[in-house]
């Protein structure tokens, strides 16, 4: 019995592998390839994906930088739908004696959306869309969050800005 622990541990992957989840150590693989440093060095990730994930297995994972700042990694599935994402290990800045490097700023962008502007709220895949009309609760640049009062709606709806006049709902489009 004691003999047969240790094949039951090395079969443990196999086995959740082969129950339909993704491998954790092939996407660790992807993540150091898009980032070109290993697990740990400085700008790569700063540990594993965790390995008791359970994401249903993916045939092709797309892989983005989280902000133009490069502090995580997006890694998303369209098919199953699922996104993890990974921070990034920063580098320091050479000659500066270990001294912590402050970005300056990112500049924000130009608001498509200011406070008080009526607001399309579009969703929808390839044969299904919504969309709702609401006004702007605050100023939004392209990409960011805010919220849309919608008339019959008694609170508010958390929307994506797009473009003038037009948002999405997170989770559709992003």
């Amino acid at each position: 019995m004691i003999r047969l622990l240790p094949l039951l541990l090395l079969a443990a992957p196999t086995v959740a592998a082969a129950g339909g989840f993704q491998d954790t150590a092939s996407l660790d693989r992807a993540v150091a390839a898009f980032t070109g440093h290993a697990i740990g060095d400085e700008g790569g990730a700063r540990t594993a994906v965790d390995a008791r994930l359970k994401l249903a297995q993916c045939p092709t994972v797309a892989l983005s930088w989280r902000t133009p700042a490069h502090d995580a990694v997006v890694i998303a599935c369209s098919g199953p739908d699922w996104r993890i994402y990974v921070p990034m290990r920063t580098v320091p800045a050479v000659g500066l004696s270990g001294a912590t490097v402050i970005q300056p700023p990112m500049q924000r962008a130009e608001a498509v959306i200011k406070r008080g502007d009526p607001v399309v709220i579009e969703a929808g895949t390839e044969g299904f869309a919504i969309s709702r009309e609401g006004v702007a609760m605050g100023d939004a640049a392209p990409g960011a969050r805010f919220m849309v009062k919608v008339d019959d709606a008694r609170t508010p709806v958390q929307a994506i800005a797009r473009a003038s006049g037009r948002a999405t709902l997170p989770g559709w489009g992003e």
